[in-house]
C-alpha cells in the first residue's frame, strides 16, 4: 500500500523541500514549512508564483506514473487573467498554440465564474487590472509555464493560476498550506480461470 499527500501549494512557495539558491538574494519559502513528512518527493512542479495541488509520495513508482507526460494525467487549472478572452482566443487554446517549444496539444477551456478560492496574499491589484475574467482549462501535457504562455499568445495574460485537479486528485477543502494523506491500494490480480474439462 503507498501514501500519497495532496497539499495546497500557497502562492509565492516553491515545490520542492531546500532553496538551493539560499543566500543569493530573499529567502524563498519551501515545502518544508507546511508539511513534514519524511522520504516524500513531489510529483511534479507548480511554478513559484502559482498555487494549488501538488501531490507527493514516498514511491518512486507511483510518483512516475503521476509526473510521467506518457501518462497523460489531466491537469485542470482555474486561471484569471487579463481582459475577457474572446470565443476566437478560446478556440485557439482548444486547438493547440504554436509555443516556442512546439505546438500544444489541444485544451479543454471554458470561461467560468469567480471561483471560491481562497483570497491569495498579496491579491491581484484591481487597480492595475481592472478588468479580468475567469477560464477553467485542462492540460494533458506539462511543459515549462505552459498555462501563462498559452494565455499570453492568444493575448491574456495570466495573473492567478490555480491547479485544483491532477487526475482523479482535486484540491477540494484543502486551504493554502494544508495537506491530507491517502492511501492506495495496489490493484488485485485476478485468479487465472479454471479451464472446463
Amino acid at each position: 500500500m503507498s501514501a500519497l499527500y495532496l497539499l495546497h501549494k500557497p502562492y509565492r512557495m516553491l515545490s520542492q523541500f531546500t532553496d538551493r539558491q539560499r543566500g543569493e538574494g530573499e529567502r524563498r519559502a519551501t515545502l518544508a514549512e507546511v508539511i513534514d513528512v519524511p522520504g516524500i518527493y513531489p510529483a511534479g512542479r507548480l511554478d513559484y508564483d502559482s498555487e494549488g495541488l501538488l501531490l507527493l509520495s514516498g514511491d518512486g513508482e507511483l510518483i512516475h506514473r503521476i509526473s510521467d507526460p506518457r501518462h497523460k494525467q489531466p491537469k485542470t487549472y482555474r486561471v484569471q487573467v487579463e481582459d475577457t478572452p474572446g470565443d476566437d482566443a478560446l478556440k485557439a487554446l482548444r486547438r493547440g498554440v504554436e509555443l516556442a517549444d512546439g505546438p500544444t496539444r489541444p485544451a479543454k477551456v471554458r470561461r467560468i465564474d469567480t471561483p471560491d478560492l481562497p483570497e491569495r496574499q498579496p491579491p491581484v491589484s484591481a487597480k492595475r487590472h481592472p478588468t479580468t475574467a475567469w477560464l477553467e482549462l485542462t492540460l494533458t501535457e506539462g511543459r515549462n509555464r505552459q498555462v501563462r504562455r498559452m494565455t499570453a499568445h492568444v493575448g491574456h495574460p495570466t495573473l492567478r493560476l490555480v491547479r485544483v485537479a491532477i487526475g482523479p486528485w482535486r484540491l477540494d477543502g484543502l486551504a493554502p498550506g494544508q495537506w491530507r494523506r491517502e492511501a492506495l491500494h495496489a490493484p488485485r490480480r485476478s485468479s487465472p480461470r479454471r479451464r472446463r474439462r
